[in-house]
Parts: structure tokens; C-alpha cells; sequence
């Protein structure tokens, strides 16, 4: 994906290496739970350990898939949120980093539109949530890699000549990419719509 390559160096930076918390983000996180309320918490009867672990393991996944350490780690904390929203300081709380390594993060979420942002009543604080259609905005950000890909591939089949081997396995892969393209658009709509037919979908 390239998300990866957009996530600059302001996420990465507040995380250290492979999103792993600082000294001075660990010093910082115990002072972001005591500005926070109940949110940032696992949740009422739940091992906080154990929550903890799964989204550690979720973040792994998503890191795999091409998502930047630290936000995969907030984005994966939200969706284990019951809430549904957080500001800094809860997910400081929850995630144990400082809120420097959160805002990094969420702002690199808000930019490809995995998060938006709240403001919360009577309060200057922000919060952050993960949006309803937010899988749609993730196979849309897969949608541009692969149109992009398909792209250049034609410009390779210029290049290589189509009657050769090394233009036929781009054409090949053009028509494979294409194809799935389509049959995942055409799932999304049954997704949306599973009332209808499927030749309607």
C-alpha cells in the first residue's frame, strides 16, 4: 500500500523505531492518563491485559498490510474503543504512549480518511473516531493503488511490445487486476444493498 510511504516522519519520529514507545514517551504516558476519564480504558469487565494484547496483535496485521507502526496502533485502538471516539490523552492512556506519539498518528489517519476528528462540547479537546464507512474508504485507497498500477503496467506493455513474453505477462496481470477490481466493487454493492438481486447488485 502506499500508505506507508505517506506516513512522514512526524509518526514515526514520536513512536521510535517499529512504533515502540520512547523513554520520553513512556515518561509521558502515565501524565496523559491522569488528564483523562474513563474512555481511554478497556472497557467495564474486560482484562485490560488482555485488550491491550489484541490490539498490539491487530497493529501487527495492519503493519503487515503496508500501515505505518504507530498509527496502525491508535487506528486499532479506536476500533477496540466502546466509545467509538478518543481524544489524545485516552489513547495515550490505552495505547501507554505519550500524546505527542498520538497526535503524529491521527493526523496521518485523518489525512488518508481513517479518522475524523470531533470537537467535544464544551471543551477544547478534540477527539477522533473511526468513521461508519471506514472498510469503503480503505478499499478506496486500495482502488487508486491498483488503477495506478494497472497505469503504469499499460505504459510496461508500450515498452515490452504485447507480442512478447514479458508484455503478455503484463497483460496478463492488467486483466487479473481489472477483474478483481470489479468483482470487489460488485461485492461492496451486495454488502450495501443485500436485499437485491445479485445480477441487479
Amino acid at each position: 500500500m502506499t500508505a506507508k510511504r505517506a506516513s512522514g516522519a512526524g509518526a514515526e519520529a514520536a513512536s521510535g523505531p517499529a512504533g515502540a514507545p520512547g523513554p520520553a514517551g513512556e515518561r509521558a504516558a502515565g501524565q496523559g492518563a491522569a488528564d483523562t476519564g474513563q474512555a481511554g480504558s478497556p472497557g467495564p469487565g474486560r482484562d485490560p491485559d488482555a485488550v491491550r494484547r489484541f490490539i498490539e496483535r491487530l497493529a501487527s496485521v495492519l503493519s503487515e498490510a503496508g500501515f505505518p507502526r504507530m498509527p496502525a496502533r491508535v487506528f486499532a485502538g479506536l476500533l477496540a474503543s466502546d466509545p467509538g471516539r478518543l481524544n489524545a490523552a485516552e489513547l495515550a492512556e490505552l495505547l501507554q504512549v505519550s500524546p505527542a506519539a498520538v497526535s503524529g498518528s491521527v493526523r496521518y489517519l485523518s489525512q488518508v480518511g481513517l479518522v475524523s476528528r470531533e470537537s467535544e462540547p464544551g471543551s477544547r479537546r478534540v477527539s477522533y473516531r473511526v468513521p461508519d464507512d471506514v472498510w469503503d474508504q480503505v478499499l478506496r485507497l486500495r482502488d487508486q493503488v491498483m488503477h495506478r498500477l494497472i497505469a503504469t503496467m499499460r505504459e510496461g506493455v508500450e515498452v515490452l511490445d504485447a507480442g512478447s513474453a514479458a508484455g503478455h505477462r503484463l497483460t496478463e496481470s492488467i486483466r487479473y487486476f481489472e477483474f478483481v477490481g470489479a468483482e470487489l466493487a460488485h461485492l461492496v454493492e451486495l454488502w450495501r444493498n443485500p436485499q437485491a438481486p445479485a445480477g441487479d447488485a
